[in-house]
């Protein structure tokens, strides 16, 4: 009578258990959709993001960051359009746990911070001042694809 080894009985469990099941081919890919978005009127809090814009492209107050893949470019508002955006963050933050405190300034954020400021509108004060960073995500084209630029990072734009 023959005797089963443990090796051998795992062996056929495997090969009864692939039982001429076919291996599944791999989803086709879609072709990407080149259709332009279309967007809806601005909501209210959209101005608080032009009016600080407008303000840092005017005055040039505009910095490069780069992590991994990512580029932004970081725009930096001052003055009355960084005091009322900051004032308008005052509820939102408090409801998402936004607001903290670091190096002598009170900062609000537009979405937590997991883990860095990386890519989080902020706006911050000392009481006195007060300024705010809007990030727009531009792509490797900033840079020429190397990442390079003026070597500057987030630490760089804070307030």
């Amino acid at each position: 009578m023959p005797t089963r080894t443990p090796i051998g009985g795992l062996v056929l469990a495997l090969v009864a258990g692939c039982g001429g099941a076919a291996t599944p081919s791999p989803a086709p890919v879609a072709a990407p959709d080149h259709r332009p978005v279309v967007g809806d009127a601005p909501p209210a809090a959209a101005g608080l993001y032009a009016d600080c814009l407008a303000q840092a492209i005017a005055a040039r107050a505009i910095r490069h960051a780069h992590e991994d893949t990512t580029d932004l470019l970081l725009f930096t508002c001052d003055g009355e359009p960084a005091r009322a955006f900051y004032d308008a963050l005052a509820t939102w933050s408090a409801r998402i746990g936004s607001q903290f405190e670091h190096d002598g300034r009170t900062y609000r954020t537009t979405a937590p911070v997991k883990g860095t400021m990386f890519g989080v509108d902020y706006c911050a004060t000392d009481a006195t001042s007060y300024a705010c960073v809007v990030t727009l995500n531009v792509g490797p084209f900033v840079t020429g694809g190397d990442g390079g630029g003026d070597g500057g990072d987030a630490a760089a734009a804070a307030p």
